[in-house]
């Protein structure tokens, strides 16, 4: 322990102790009590007699003489020193006691001065022990010895002090900030006492280089003191009500003001459940209670009315089933209710596209060559290409608030420090974590560190002395256990190194202790793991931090660093190996690390999405064919396989999709839009699931065209085809381009760019395939009735059908799925107990989805950025276990004229007018409710300690022309700033102590804790100030949600201020740019997709003529979107800029699923509805159920085969991803997606709209002409009959 007592600070205690110096016993025999009489006005020890060693201190005589009055010299001394009342009387000290008294107790007010209640009691117990004239009444010599000096000297005595004093004293003292250090005087007056019994006992220990004999503070009931009684002077309290010795807030939480209490967000809860959960569940369970009761009603009647139609046996001969309410004598009449009226705007949307269809199909090549010029032109933009990478250009809008506040931070105080850490872990062996110090792992470190700090970087050359952060021009700013013993290995004795580990970590401002840049260490940022035993020496996690200055982004400087970053990396890596092999894990991050691994993590999954989008391509290609090559018509005539087959028409599909991406991206890159990882994986996953449907739909209708207008021209029935499919491919198309528009208009870059190229994508789709592929697609069909093969257009095949009268040859006109929807699924769907029981399981997943709303968390855990081997994720693990400090906050005081004192008071806390709610008045007391507040520790305050540093009793600190800076000033320096300097006098020692040194000799130089907290212009006369920051620490934040509090709750605390005081503050800390989207992305998604639903429901029932049928779509895709959020929730998927985009695309999805459905629903084919079951015909009003099934008929099979299994081949192949984020944010919400999605809209949805839907229209490519009517009965004609499951005709 020989360093304890040769700090920077703790001498003052050392010198305390040696107040034993001070007074003279008389002697006696060794064998009698050296204070033999304990009364009033009587010593127990004077004088200075002697020391026990040659360097040791001078030890008391004892004497038990009488007190006496000293003469005027020593009394002026003595009132000088402990205050007016030792103005008259006698006293038991000299002079040469007074003199050192005064010396050490002015080395303690250095520490204690800010809190004057503190000072007046640790002045008064030790100017009364030392002085007081009844001084035998409560001091006791017990031992005594033999000086050098031949004279008997005091070795051990007991002082008796009363239990409220000793109380009184400590907890005037318990919380008193040393602000330099950031840590309490307590750790350095008391040794870190909890209670006032350890504090005094700290204070009278023999320690070396301390105080040389043993002074005990018995308690008054411990022992027999009959003859003595405890001393018990009046303590000061903190708060006492007497201004003079008042301590600031910021020492003394009973002096604070009470902070208004914080009202809990998102606290209605009723039990477990949130209330949002427990109201739908509540309204779910009345609908269910409702539904019961309804249909027991329902049921009962219709009892009744069997029995009464069973005895009237009037209208009918027996009772109807349930599914067969009519019968054939009604069937004939209730073909009479399908629609007769047309809806002029799908009327002359049929027209457009059919007018257009027969242009691109009259001329293909022009078509299609006009198509390919429009889309290169479009993609020339390609040359302005560029990937945004930078996460804070992605998630933060340049105009909000976080963004212009990281702008203003940079710009004046500098760009935040590059952060390098390492952990070395003990946790490698099958019995657990173990302590992770001993000798030969620290020699290794050193010798590691050692080769951090020679190692030149590759490309530059440089060093880390070439790069780091050296506030004070002497050593680099390395926090590690090497600084404890100055940096180097042969300052560790192996024999006391853990005493002298164990002292600097309850003392880290120790003079021994500081490391070279002389900023204390604490244990938590060094250490970690140690929590669970209490015991520093059991720590599992031994932590070293390299900082290294930042410099612009695309500097020379910051290449620099990035290069010696480089360097690091590998040095670390080749350690990893080192350190398996010592039985330990090493795992760091340097500043470069993290966007290399997420680039890593980009190229990892690039390969898995190329591989989701060829499967999508094949499936697409191939499916494409089954419209009209099945099993029956390759036996027939296996020469069909060749002719009939669409993969060329399927690959140049495809092809459109990719024209329609590369134009988008042309465009925007021209406009001067960057590119995003999230735009590059999933613009190409988006047009695919619309582009690939309608795709689908335009050619299962074309077929359709061909069997039922066999005998039309090629550009006659494409015409009829498009025309029939253009509105509905219109409608998705619109919806879709407009919803993914209004995304545009919000500012967070990734969602914006997002939007803007999803929209661009999707509209230049549907135009190439309403064209391009209109186009192709008669070319393709001419190719196939000149039976020539597909991919090899020049190869004729002679004995292959045309295919134009393949239904009189008994060619099948449906695949094995048309079949199954048209005969067995839509019939069973629409069955009226099936759809009661759809009905109430799709309510209930909605209810679900609403219900686990509040459950979807916030946030994007980094460790699921980077691929399942990254280094970081165990890095990140660490940083959470074993680190236990939080990021540093900085609340910025912009335009504040602080060499003014009324600014000087809206800032300051230590001082007697410092206003209540100062800035750092209010970190203080947030500091005491962390819970709420996030923020811990002392803040560090320029302006207290610059005044602290002005104090002329820290005669080492400010010094002028060799004189102590206000010593002998009128008024003189004081707690109540009234005579601190001020305009040009603040600013002329403002400079001078940013430039003063932390040493031994003054601990509050401002050079090195605060040369970057101050922006200073000496030339202004407006503001000489104009920015400056205090530094505080929010507690160890663990998880996404404490982030997302930690920076409101900074919003908060900097709000409130700002508001009180009249100023400007705000907070910054490096993750607060990441976190700020949190702060609005509850609202914004509420918008964007609020909005986005509302386009829909305006666009749907304008283009489909029915508000009704608008309505059901568009809860639909609400439904989808419910149940997709319910998801997440589930598979614990956040919400951020990722899953919003997501979102967004859900909604977009949604669309593509439903729009199609619901416009076959409101225009029927007539073709299709002819073969409409009997039972379904007439059962209800309007032919609801009969559209209802036409619609699952006509585009059920397309919705299915087009986009459900295209996308979900495509998402099922993102599982074997190696990263986290696209295994959690697309495969796992995807495949939620396509889910929810094609079973809403082919399960829901039909049911929905044969229920509420809308009056339906006349399709005008079924009006009633002669030939359509023949047609139609001729395509019923080929149909087997319905009750019969055959296909033989």
């Amino acid at each position: 322990m020989t360093r304890v007592w040769g700090s920077i600070w703790p001498p003052f205690v050392a010198s305390l102790l040696l107040l034993g110096w001070l007074l003279e016993v008389a002697a006696s025999s060794s064998d009698s009590t050296w204070t033999a009489k304990h009364e009033a006005g009587r010593c127990a020890l004077k004088g200075q007699c002697g020391k026990k060693s040659f360097f040791g201190g001078q030890l008391p005589c004892p004497d038990n003489s009488a007190a006496e009055v000293p003469n005027e010299d020593t009394r002026n001394k003595l009132v000088a020193i402990c205050g007016d009342k030792w103005a008259k009387g006698a006293i038991c000290c000299d002079g040469d006691q007074i003199e050192s008294l005064s010396t050490n107790l002015k080395r303690a007010e250095s520490i204690i001065s800010s809190c004057p209640a503190c000072k007046e009691n640790f002045f008064n117990l030790f100017c009364t022990f030392t002085c007081s004239p009844d001084q035998s009444l409560f001091v006791n010599v017990t031992d005594t010895q033999e000086a050098n000096t031949g004279k008997l000297i005091v070795t051990e005595l007991d002082t008796l002090w009363s239990d409220d004093y000793g109380k009184g004293f400590y907890n005037s003292c318990k919380d008193v900030k040393f602000g330099v250090t950031g840590g309490k005087a307590m750790d350095f007056i008391g040794g870190g006492a909890k209670n006032y019994t350890k504090f005094l006992k700290f204070l009278g220990d023999t320690k070396p280089f301390g105080s040389p004999f043993q002074i005990n503070f018995p308690r008054p009931s411990s022992g027999d003191f009959t003859k003595m009684t405890a001393a018990n002077p009046a303590a000061k309290a903190c708060n006492d009500t007497d201004e003079a010795y008042r301590c600031a807030c910021v020492d003394c939480p009973a002096s604070c003001p009470e902070l208004p209490t914080i009202a809990e967000r998102g606290a209605c809860h009723v039990g477990a459940l949130p209330c949002l959960s427990f109201a739908v569940i509540i309204v779910y369970g009345a609908f269910l209670l409702l539904l019961v009761a309804a249909v027991s009603g329902h049921i009962a009647y219709q009892k009744h009315s069997k029995r009464k139609s069973e005895r009237l046996q009037l209208l009918q001969d027996a009772a109807l089933s349930e599914d067969e309410d009519e019968g054939d004598d009604v069937r004939h009449a209730g073909m009479l209710e399908k629609p007769q009226g047309q809806y002029w705007i799908n009327s002359y949307c049929d027209a457009a596209f059919k007018k257009l269809g027969f242009v691109c199909a009259r001329f293909p090549l022009i078509t299609i060559g006009a198509s390919v010029v429009v889309v290169a032109v479009l993609s020339i933009g390609w040359v302005n290409f560029a990937v945004e990478t930078d996460p804070v250009r992605l998630w933060v809008s340049p105009s909000s608030e976080a963004a212009t506040e990281k702008q203003f931070f940079d710009s004046n105080f500098g760009p935040f420090y590059r952060a390098e850490q390492a952990f070395l872990v003990n946790d490698t062996h099958s019995s657990g974590p173990g302590p992770v110090l001993s000798y030969d792992t620290l020699a290794w470190w050193f010798d590691l560190e050692n080769r951090v700090q020679r190692f030149r970087s590759m490309k530059e050359g440089v060093s880390l002395e070439s790069v780091c952060f050296n506030p004070t021009g002497k050593a680099c700013v390395v926090q590690s256990i090497t600084g404890y013993f100055g940096g180097s290995f042969a300052n560790v004795d192996p024999d006391t190194w853990r005493e002298e580990l164990r002292h600097c970590t309850e003392q880290p401002g120790s003079q021994e202790c500081l490391p070279g840049f002389q900023q204390p260490l604490s244990k938590d940022i060094i250490l970690g793991g140690w929590e669970r035993t209490d015991d520093i020496l059991d720590a599992e996690a031994l932590i070293t931090t390299w900082v290294v200055n930042n410099h612009p982004q695309g500097s020379e400087k910051e290449a620099v660093a990035m290069d010696w970053e480089e360097m690091l990396k590998n040095l670390l890596q080749d350690a990893q190996r080192e350190a398996k092999h010592r039985g330990l894990r090493l795992s760091f991050s340097t500043e470069i690390s993290l966007e290399q691994e997420l680039n890593k993590s980009t190229n990892t999954d690039a390969k898995i999405v190329v591989v989701s989008y060829i499967i999508m391509f094949l499936y697409a290609s191939l499916a494409l064919g089954s419209t009209t090559l099945t099993v029956n018509s390759i036996l027939h005539n296996p020469a069909n396989a060749m002719v009939q087959s669409k993969f060329t028409l399927g690959v140049i599909g495809i092809l459109i999709v990719l024209m329609s991406v590369s134009a988008s991206v042309g465009l925007f890159s021209a406009c001067g839009i960057k590119v995003t990882l999230i735009i590059a994986e999933v613009i190409p996953f988006l047009v695919l699931a619309v582009g690939v449907d309608n795709i689908f739909l335009i050619v299962h209708e074309f077929e359709r065209v061909n069997l039922s207008h066999p005998d039309e021209s090629v550009e006659t029935r494409v015409s009829k085809a498009l025309g029939r499919m253009g509105p509905s491919i219109l409608l998705s198309a619109s919806t879709e381009t407009v919803a993914f528009a209004l995304g545009a208009a919000v500012g967070m870059p990734a969602v914006k760019n997002f939007a803007a190229y999803a929209a661009g994508a999707v509209l230049v789709n549907a135009l190439l395939q309403v064209t391009m592929f209109v186009a192709v697609l008669s070319l393709n069909q001419r190719r196939v009735e000149s039976r020539r093969a597909d991919c090899f257009p020049c190869v004729r095949v002679g004995r292959a059908d045309t295919g134009r009268h393949g239904a009189q040859y008994g060619y099948e006109e449906e695949g094995g799925l048309q079949r199954f929807i048209r005969k067995v699924y839509a019939p069973a769907l629409l069955a009226r107990k099936v759809k009661i029981a759809i009905v109430v399981v799709f309510l209930g997943i909605f209810t679900a989805g609403l219900a686990l709303l509040p459950t979807v968390a916030l946030g994007l855990d980094q460790r699921q950025a980077f691929p399942r081997d990254s280094y970081l994720i165990s890095y990140f693990n660490d940083l959470d276990q074993y680190f236990n400090t939080g990021p540093p906050i900085y609340f910025v005081v912009k335009d504040s004229d602080v060499s003014e004192r009324l600014h000087q008071q809206e800032l300051c806390a230590r001082y007697s007018t410092c206003h209540s709610f100062s800035l750092t008045n209010v970190l203080e007391q947030e500091s005491k409710r962390s819970d709420v507040s996030y923020i811990t520790g002392s803040t560090a305050s320029w302006i207290d300690d610059f005044f602290t540093w002005l104090n002329p009793t820290n005669e080492e600190c400010c010094q002028e022309h060799g004189k102590t800076c206000f010593a002998g000033r009128d008024p003189p320096w004081n707690t109540t700033l009234y005579g601190m300097p001020t305009d040009g006098e603040f600013l002329h020692y403002l400079s001078k102590w940013l430039s003063s040194p932390t040493n031994e000799a003054c601990p509050f130089g401002g050079a090195a804790p605060y040369s970057n907290a101050l922006v200073i212009h000496p030339s202004s006369t407006t503001n000489p100030v104009p920015a400056s920051h205090f530094r505080t620490s929010h507690t160890p934040l663990r998880s996404q949600s404490d982030f997302i509090s930690a920076y409101a709750s900074a919003r908060r605390i900097a709000s409130d201020v700002s508001e009180s005081q009249n100023i400007e503050v705000f907070p910054y800390s490096k993750f607060y740019i990441f976190f700020d989207q949190y702060a609005s992305i509850v609202s914004l998604a509420g918008t964007l997709l609020g909005s986005a639903v509302f386009i829909i429901f305006f666009l749907t029932s304008l283009l489909l003529g029915s508000l009704a049928t608008g309505l059901v779509v568009t809860v639909t895709v609400i439904m989808i979107v419910v149940a997709v959020l319910g998801t997440m929730a589930l598979v614990h998927v956040s919400l951020n800029a990722i899953s919003l985009v997501n979102l967004v695309i859900c909604v977009g999805i949604g669309v593509e699923f439903c729009a199609h459905i619901a416009r076959a629903f409101q225009f029927p084919s007539n073709t299709v509805l002819a073969k409409a079951p009997h039972h379904l015909v007439g059962r209800m009003a309007r032919g609801k159920d009969a559209r209802a099934w036409a619609s699952l008929v006509n585009v059920g099979g397309s919705v299915f085969s087009g986009i459900t299994v295209t996308k979900f081949l495509g998402v099922a192949v993102l599982a074997w991803t190696r990263s986290k984020i696209f295994e959690v944010y697309y495969f796992r919400v995807w495949l939620a997606l396509v889910v929810w999605a094609a079973a809403h809209a082919l399960v829901f949805l039909p049911v929905a709209l044969s229920l509420v839907g809308g009056e339906g229209y006349i399709d005008p490519e079924s009006e009633g002409s002669l030939e359509d009517d023949l047609n139609a009965r001729r395509y019923r004609s080929l149909l087997p009959d319905e009750d019969v499951d055959s296909d033989d005709y």
